[in-house]
């Protein structure tokens, strides 16, 4: 029980200094508080402070080394591919910018791997597409519909179709930035029928089996998702 009591503190601990390091309260310069001061902070033990410190550490935020303390790591050695640390960033306030990043991700990925889910034809994995899709159609008929599982869904199960174990890895990584990137662009499309039917688009195209469609249709969709968030970022930097 104490360890998982341990578990549960370092995890809550973990989450709390990772958002920190993420907004720049703790940084290259400062570094992070002494063990002994994390300690006395968060009223834990030496033992749950240096749990979380091995998962910062495996997450890229920070790094420990004997005799040189806790060293918060740059930008860019941070792991992105982490959801936790994907989260943090999309809650912090640059997440547009971060959205922004992600989109070209989805950009340069996700046309990709409908083009060959279209192209291999693996009709188990296309079907899961379809049921996601249905999903979003029911979703769409309704006042009260909510799209947003899915949509994931339909995400996800066209990495899967794609046959590209490394595209698949991803999932966690798209499903996790998909969430937040739908909040911020669903609203500004309004009309759940119209999105529906983008998606029934790449779907048609994967089904009947035409890559290039595919491609330009997955495309299309995240080119649509790109506008908006650079006029959101356009419009943000001009009331600055």
């Amino acid at each position: 029980m104490a360890r998982l009591e341990n578990l549960n503190l370092s995890q809550q601990v973990t989450n709390e200094l990772g958002k920190a390091i993420i907004v720049g309260d703790y940084n290259t310069e400062t570094g992070l508080p002494t063990e002994a001061q994390l300690c006395e902070v968060y009223g834990i033990s030496r033992t749950a402070v240096r749990e979380a410190v091995k998962m910062l550490a495996a997450k890229g935020l920070i790094s420990s080394r004997p005799r040189q303390g806790i060293r918060v790591e740059s930008a860019e050695n941070w792991n992105l591919y982490d959801t936790s640390v994907l989260k943090w960033l999309l809650e912090s306030s640059p997440s547009l910018y971060v959205l922004k990043e992600f989109l070209q991700v989805r950009l340069a990925i996700e046309p990709q791997a409908a083009a060959l889910a279209a192209r291999k034809g693996d009709q188990a994995a296309i079907a899961e597409i379809k049921i996601a899709l249905d999903k979003m159609q029911a979703a769409a008929e309704e006042p009260e519909g909510v799209m947003h599982e899915p949509d994931l869904a339909f995400h996800t199960a066209i990495l899967h179709a794609s046959g590209n174990r490394f595209f698949y890895q991803l999932r966690d990584f798209i499903r996790t930035a998909l969430h937040v990137s739908i909040q911020h662009t669903t609203p500004a499309k309004g009309n759940k029928k119209a999105i529906a039917e983008e998606h029934f688009k790449v779907y048609n195209a994967i089904a009947s089996g035409d890559p290039e469609r595919a491609k330009n249709m997955m495309t299309y969709m995240i080119d649509e998702a790109m506008a908006f968030i650079e006029k959101e970022i356009a419009d943000k930097e001009a009331a600055q």
